[in-house]
């Protein structure tokens, strides 16, 4: 079976040991997570999970249920790339003299779309937004050309294109059967 990469969104409340709970679901399936962020969502007091793996719808249904089951979770969903709007955030830092010998740094940030972050006399920190394929050719480009000190990327951060988040409508549902 072809694997794919999914986007598992999971929205709960901010508790202690959540994490961990979750993770051990990957375990137990022996899946790796190729990244994971979390922050707040939108919706206040709600916390937003979000995970990508490679692996197979069969396989990726099984264990948004299993996630689902948690006390602690209010829902979740999976999503693949088309229906999702992402982007990841990669730093570099580049020994200044090396970037300066390879002509203007303006040339980089019009190839690449990149930020500045910070410059001093030793070394220079780059920002890059963008998919991962983005992000990697940066850094393989960079490596080439002038080495990385320092690299770093965060895990996917996505929202759905849909209008609004699919747990509002969950918990709109929630509350006109409460009436």
């Amino acid at each position: 079976m072809e694997k794919t990469l999914y986007t598992i969104t999971v929205f709960s409340e901010n508790t202690v040991g959540l994490l961990g709970q979750i993770t051990i679901i990957f375990t137990r399936r022996a899946l790796n997570i190729e990244t994971l962020s979390v922050s707040p969502s939108a919706l206040p007091g709600i916390h937003k999970f979000t995970i990508t793996l490679f692996t197979t719808l069969d396989v990726v249904e099984k264990v948004v249920k299993q996630i689902d089951k948690r006390i602690d979770i209010l829902k979740s969903y999976f999503n693949t790339d088309d229906d999702l709007v992402h982007q990841e955030i990669a730093l570099y830092k580049i020994a200044t003299d090396k970037l300066l010998q390879q002509g203007s740094i303006e040339e980089l940030v019009r190839k690449y779309h990149i930020r500045v972050l910070e410059m001093n006399a030793d070394f220079v920190v780059l920002q890059k937004a963008g998919h991962y394929a983005e992000t990697q050719q940066m850094f393989e480009e960079l490596s080439e050309t002038v080495g990385v000190l320092q690299f770093i990327r965060s895990g996917r951060v996505a929202i759905t294109k849909s209008k609004v988040e699919r747990l509002s409508d969950m918990l709109e549902n929630i509350k006109k059967y409460e009436k």
